[in-house]
């Protein structure tokens, strides 16, 4: 089973359980953290209005409209998400595909897709659709992870990510950026996160939707992960 394959997505998406295992990971991780990359690059861009596509459980578009004060979009493909999102105060929250955006063009300055697009089947097109709906000079803030991210975890479960190196990567995204953008900009980010418990590697493998290799009992501790991460900025 692939890494885009949407049954798969479907189902890892359908609640937030899944998703809080695998962020308990990076808990305590150090080094330089992608979200706060993330951050600092809104924060210089001063949004007006924002779509987040694939924004998972919704904290991100919460921070945007009441730090920044801008006016947040959300889409996702999972109910669950989208519930979680309107939870949390955004009132424009919407199930749908980004590969078939429901917004005019030219309606944001910028789009915010963070750690989603290797899910989408056909990354060209919903590349094709940000660009569509942002304004001219408006950005595409685009998360995504390396072919190396986490590949301690690769060799201790076996089988990870499967498909990722064809899927939109640290590695491959600009080339795929430039054909719809005039300009791309990359921060890469990588943080080391020290794992004292190996039950909570247990609930990491627990959460994936494909088999892998057992946790061993006598797995060595401190187990260390490193996560690779690369924070995109694609101008229109």
């Amino acid at each position: 089973m692939s890494f885009d394959d949407p049954a798969r997505v479907k189902e890892q998406y359908a609640s937030e359980a899944n998703l809080r295992a695998r962020q308990a990971l990076w808990a305590d991780a150090d080094g330089t953290d992608a979200k706060c990359v993330l951050w600092d690059v809104l924060s210089s861009l001063r949004p007006l209005r924002v779509l987040e596509v694939g924004g998972g459980q919704g904290e991100l578009a919460e921070r945007m409209q009441t730090e920044l004060g801008a006016r947040v979009a959300f889409l996702d493909q999972s109910e669950r998400m989208v519930e979680l999102a309107r939870g949390r105060g955004i009132t424009e929250a919407h199930v749908g595909d980004a590969q078939d955006l429901p917004f005019p063009d030219a309606s944001f300055d910028v789009v915010v897709a963070a750690w989603m697009l290797y899910h989408v089947p056909d990354v060209d097109r919903a590349l094709a659709e940000l660009a569509r709906v942002l304004q001219p000079g408006g950005h595409l803030v685009a998360v995504t992870n390396s072919v190396r991210h986490i590949e301690e975890l690769r060799d201790l479960f076996g089988v990870l990510m499967p498909g990722f190196e064809r899927v939109f990567n640290a590695e491959n995204g600009e080339s795929q950026l430039r054909r719809h953008f005039t300009k791309v900009e990359r921060t890469d980010a990588e943080v080391v996160a020290t794992v004292e418990d190996r039950e909570l590697l247990v609930r990491y493998r627990d959460s994936l939707s494909y088999e892998t290799s057992p946790v061993p009992d006598d797995v060595p501790l401190p187990f260390r992960v490193h996560g690779r991460t690369t924070v995109f900025v694609a101008t229109r």
